[in-house]
């Protein structure tokens, strides 16, 4: 397996686990604005994609983080918001090895560290990340606003 950043001419094979991703978080299908939505993210360097890739060159996995600020800390933090593996790929280390490729932007960049967010329901998430090193927060309440 490889593993290494996304450039735009992998766009297309990532958004179709882009949008496998989002579908498995209960939204509707549509291909065509992932890859528009992909595109402009790497085009405008608004987040950073590292995709494993199997050995027929076929995208089986990726991994996105977004750049953030935290003003207490007055430092930079990452925060993964999408993991997907293709569920054929599942079990074999490729979230982790994903997770530390996002761990070594983290260092590549000096920022603090990361966060995620994923939901209750999510056990293969929930018992994933403890497994990579990260921490349950229960010091914090998490809030939401949406106009969409």
């Amino acid at each position: 397996m490889i593993y290494r950043k996304a450039l735009k001419e992998d766009v297309k094979s990532v958004s179709e686990l882009f949008n496998d991703y989002r579908v498995f978080y209960k939204k509707e299908s549509d291909l065509e604005r992932a890859e528009n939505f992909l595109i402009k993210r790497i085009e405008n360097k608004d987040s950073e994609i590292f995709i494993a890739e199997n050995e027929n060159n076929k995208l089986v996995g990726f991994v996105q983080l977004y750049p953030l600020f935290s003003s207490t800390r007055m430092e930079k933090l990452w925060l993964l918001n999408d993991l997907f593996v293709s569920p054929k790929y599942r079990n074999k280390g490729v979230s982790i090895n994903l997770i530390e490729n996002a761990k070594q932007l983290v260092k590549d960049t000096g920022a603090c560290g990361m966060f995620l967010e994923t939901s209750k329901s999510n056990l293969i998430g929930n018992k994933l990340y403890p497994k990579t090193g990260f921490n349950l927060n229960n010091n914090s309440n998490y809030y939401e606003w949406n106009n969409c």
